[in-house]
């Protein structure tokens, strides 16, 4: 049974930082894209940042670049975002997802695409 579990997820003040981790269990993280997207109430889950088998190659929102590090561990099994200079509009859910995609073709930004997803963790951030 596949599972992605987020943690790191909090209240944290304008211009603050968060990592969050999304720690997977049956599956080989190595054989997937990890991304990680978020959704604010009312909107749809909105790409944030993916990255490829061998952290090689990484994706951002346009919104996040320069801002938010996408990371990943193998070894762990393990996906992190450190999220910097945070913003009150990056206030969400962030889940994480699996993609199961050829490394040589760049990730999908669209959630449909992925084939596993975490549970997500809340990040607010206050003004």
């Amino acid at each position: 049974q596949v599972q992605l579990v987020e943690s790191g997820g909090g209240l944290v003040q304008a211009g603050g930082s968060l990592r969050l981790s999304c720690a997977a269990s049956g599956l080989n993280v190595s054989n997937y894209y990890m991304g990680w997207f978020r959704q604010a109430p009312g909107t749809e889950r909105e790409f944030r940042a993916a990255i490829n088998w061998n952290g090689g190659s990484r994706y951002y929102g346009e919104s996040v670049k320069g801002r938010f590090t996408i990371s990943r561990d193998n070894g762990k099994n393990t996906v992190y975002l450190q999220m910097n200079s945070l913003k009150p509009e990056d206030t969400a859910v962030y889940s994480c997802a699996a993609e199961n995609r050829s490394p040589y073709l760049p990730p999908h930004r669209r959630d449909s695409e992925y084939d596993y997803w975490g549970q997500g963790t809340q990040v607010t951030v206050s003004s």
